[in-house]
């Protein structure tokens, strides 16, 4: 029996993730090949948008759900309920934000009308996405890690039956058409992940009155949230700018827009979803470390807290490094199992030593965040996203391709990492 909850919750979330990641990495096989290449690097143009949006949703909320619940002392009914009405009408603005929106970001930003539908259908999944994320946050600050597993897993189930049976009826259509409802199967399997944590949640009345707006609730929680989402929010603008400043660069000096289309969905379809394959494990060790960081730094204990931090790192590194080996050395293996491709080697040779950087981010991130410098976090995150967006203008203008958006993502993981683990040792030293 394991007595440490720290290394329960760890357990657990590696287990379910690694059914997760296997499932999301055999979704994006199957769209890959279902929506061509094409296809893919239309989605791909779309998704910085789309996460742009979703960081914007949920107000940081989630975050704070679980670190207020995690610290005890309050209605856990009430935190979570009357921060319900705030979430809703917030999504409902942008929601209208989108749709008045889109035209200029589909036509004017990216230069691609077919992007139009794709992004305005991303309204549409907010709500849904927020509220799942709350409701995984309060199971987080109560170090419950099954609710969080089972849900996951559902919503990954659902969404790979629909993109194995809805998106080839699309593509009859248009491939727009299909890219819109990748966008779209969120609704449906987001609604699930709902449901089933619905399910776990402490059967309790509830009445109107506990959706009742309270200053002082809401108020804590945006305390917590609102910087976390300002860190989040930094790297999903440089995203979002990302494909707006290669598309209007490699037109400027001369490519053509299917070239930058193409490769963009290589390096965003293939090349990073495979480097990333490893991070989930950082990803489920950094969503047990932040309550057991947060209770541990919060009662003076900085040894306990460095400890588990440490503990942390030891195991990302232990996983990402063998990994990273076979992508520096042989990747087109890897390339060619999962996605019968060998497009993007080269990218992946280069960018894959610097990922063992990436692998140890997770966990220092959430320990700033923990500790209750999500402010440091943000500036860290906020200077290595401007260093990205000007190497990525820059290098790009010298007609090197895509080889500019290598090495600016390079340079952000570097200098984001090293900052990071600077000021948590700093920090939680004696």
């Amino acid at each position: 029996m394991i007595k440490n909850k720290f290394i329960k919750s760890t357990v657990i979330l590696l287990i379910g993730g690694f059914v997760s990641k296997l499932m999301a990495m055999v979704i994006r096989i199957v769209l890959s090949r279902k929506i061509g290449t094409e296809g893919l690097g239309l989605y791909m143009m779309v998704l910085p948008t789309f996460g742009l949006f979703i960081t914007l949703s949920n107000l940081g909320l989630p975050l704070a759900v679980s670190k207020l619940v995690s610290e005890g002392g309050k209605n856990n009914k009430k935190l979570v309920l009357s921060l319900v009405p705030l979430i809703l009408i917030f999504n409902i603005f942008l929601m209208i934000v989108i749709i008045l929106i889109s035209p200029f970001i589909s036509r004017v930003l990216l230069k691609n009308n077919l992007l139009l539908y794709p992004i305005m259908a991303i309204g549409l999944t907010l709500p849904f996405i927020t509220i799942s994320d709350i409701l995984r946050g309060y199971f987080f600050g109560k170090e419950r890690m099954w609710p969080y597993t089972i849900s996951n897993n559902g919503e990954q189930l659902i969404r790979l039956l629909l993109v194995i049976f809805l998106i080839p009826y699309l593509l009859r259509f248009s491939v727009e058409k299909a890219v819109t409802g990748v966008v779209l199967i969120n609704i449906i399997s987001e609604g699930i992940s709902i449901i089933i944590l619905l399910l776990f949640t402490p059967k309790v009345s509830i009445s109107k009155d506990d959706f009742i707006y309270n200053k002082y609730i809401t108020k804590e929680a945006l305390s917590i949230g609102i910087p976390s989402t300002s860190s989040r929010l930094i790297g999903t603008i440089g995203s979002f700018l990302e494909p707006i400043i290669i598309t209007f660069v490699l037109l400027k000096v001369g490519y053509e827009t299917n070239y930058i289309t193409m490769e963009y969905g290589i390096i965003n379809g293939y090349v990073l979803p495979l480097l990333l394959l490893p991070s989930f494990f950082s990803y489920a060790i950094s969503n047990a470390l932040l309550p057991v960081i947060s209770n541990a730094y919060a009662n003076g204990h900085k040894k306990r807290a460095k400890t588990k931090l440490n503990q942390a790192i030891f195991i990302s590194l232990l996983i990402g490094i063998p990994i990273s080996l076979i992508f520096i050395f042989i990747p087109q293996i890897p390339l060619s199992i999962i996605y019968k491709t060998n497009l993007g080697i080269n990218y992946i040779k280069v960018i894959a030593p610097f990922f063992l950087m990436h692998y140890i981010q997770a966990p220092l991130t959430s320990t700033l965040q923990a500790m209750g410098k999500s402010k440091c976090a943000m500036w860290g995150t906020l200077i290595g996203t401007i260093l990205r967006s000007v190497i990525l203008f820059v290098i790009s203008l010298f007609k090197v391709g895509m080889w500019g958006l290598i090495i600016a993502i390079i340079s952000n993981i570097v200098f984001t990492t090293l900052h990071h683990l600077y000021y948590v040792y700093k920090y939680l030293k004696d």
